[in-house]
């Protein structure tokens, strides 16, 4: 799962189990013969003997762990995961019946997990599952989407960027049904997987210490799932650890991120555009995240110049967060579009309840949101895919991508329509 890989796969066992009594013991073994595996494989001992066993000896493909005799089951997983290699597909079984336990552990890296008593079945359909995944690459299935890559950046802190972004990803997997990759780049203060009520994991900081072992399989273990379609790469690195790279292991990530997954949606801290700025050149959009107020005018007059300059190919999208009902503002949206030169594209208000409904149930805000709250997120998510299209990201367009134009349109006309009756 996470220890180095010693880049010998050809070498490795198609299947190694641990188990804890001789019953699943007894059912493994015949099913194991059905797939060509060999029935001195199923060991007893459980995971701690599993443990004790790949700390000195190569990962197989498909690993099966009893954890019935497991006090901490995730934190025991946490351990298999320090000895197991990248790539190894783990199958865990045990007694607790707990929901909350099957997604941690879903989330820490395994593949599933089995209820003890499970039948035969369940155990074929899960060996099954398991080998679709080794034989098939997702880039392959993703063929039909080409990838679509959309970078946001906050102009200052707080302008809810991350709000965004994670709002963002969740559409382009559920709306859109796109495999899609979070990476929050803010290592120390990142909120990626915080917002979807996730632990971070250790992928991204693994990720910068050692940018050689970033490959498919550390990307397919690495990174967090948030649900079927959603993924994430986030970091909560301690604050007296500085970021020390050269920026390789970004690069490498986009890269591999853009063949694992369909969409990815980086939140870009606004420091790291200058340090690293292919980390836009690659986006096909920019989303620039500001607030109406002098100081984020400014800033937004800035990184707009920088973008023209250095990425002058990415289509930049931008977003007005956080704007208060009632006029309370402290530059007017006429006056920050004048300041920036370009229209906003993009209004969401502010709602503070629904912002604390979303924290609350650690879900993002375009899942918490409905009717017109939902609406400019909505927006966001079919102008970012409009916009790949333009590119030449989508072949062809769907009625689906039809219909989002429609959206947009609709809104940018109700957007005008105070600006119209102001002039009239």
């Amino acid at each position: 799962m996470n220890a180095p890989f010693h880049a010998r796969a050809g070498l490795r066992d198609p299947f190694t189990a641990f188990v804890c009594d001789e019953a699943t013991a007894d059912m493994l073994r015949p099913v194991a013969v059905e797939h060509g595996w060999s029935p001195e494989k199923v060991n007893k001992g459980g995971l701690r003997n599993a443990v004790q066993s790949l700390s000195v000896s190569a990962s197989p493909n498909i690993l099966f762990v009893d954890l019935s005799e497991s006090a901490d089951p995730l934190n025991d997983i946490n351990a298999l995961a320090e000895v197991c290699e990248p790539g190894t597909i783990v199958i865990a079984a045990g007694q607790v019946n707990d929901v909350r336990l099957y997604r941690d552990l879903v989330a820490s890296g395994i593949h599933d997990y089995l209820l003890k008593p499970f039948t035969v079945d369940q155990l074929r359909d899960t060996f099954a599952h398991a080998q679709s995944t080794l034989s098939g690459p997702r880039g392959e299935a993703a063929a039909d989407k080409p990838h679509v890559m959309a970078t946001v950046v906050g102009v200052r802190g707080g302008v809810g960027a991350s709000t965004v972004a994670t709002s963002l990803a969740w559409l382009l997997g559920e709306k859109a049904h796109r495999s899609t990759a979070l990476l929050d780049l803010d290592v120390h203060f990142g909120t990626g997987a915080l917002a979807l009520d996730l632990e971070p994991g250790r992928g991204l900081t693994d990720a910068i210490e050692n940018p050689s072992r970033i490959d498919g399989l550390f990307i397919e273990r690495a990174m967090v799932r948030a649900n079927e379609r959603l993924s994430v790469l986030s970091a909560e690195a301690p604050i007296h650890q500085p970021l020390v790279t050269d920026g390789t292991a970004f690069f490498q990530l986009q890269e591999e991120m853009r063949n694992a997954f369909e969409s990815t949606v980086l939140d870009l801290p606004r420091q790291m555009l200058i340090q690293y700025p292919h980390m836009v050149h690659d986006a096909h959009v920019a989303v620039v995240v500001a607030e109406l107020t002098l100081a984020a005018t400014r800033d937004t007059i800035r990184i707009l110049a920088w973008l023209k300059s250095n990425a002058p190919q990415t289509k930049v999208i931008v977003v007005a967060n956080g704007v208060p009902s009632g006029g309370a503002l402290e530059i007017s949206r006429k006056d920050f579009e004048q300041s920036i030169e370009r229209p906003v594209d993009l209004v969401i208000p502010a709602d503070g309840k629904l912002a604390a409904q979303a924290a609350k149930l650690g879900k993002p805000m375009a899942e918490v949101a409905s009717g017109k709250m939902a609406a400019p997120f909505l927006a966001l998510t079919n102008m970012v895919l409009s916009h790949a299209t333009e590119d030449g990201a989508a072949p062809t367009e769907s009625a689906a991508a039809a219909g989002a134009k429609n959206l947009v349109d609709n809104l940018k006309s109700m957007l005008a329509k105070p600006k119209q009756a102001k002039a009239a």
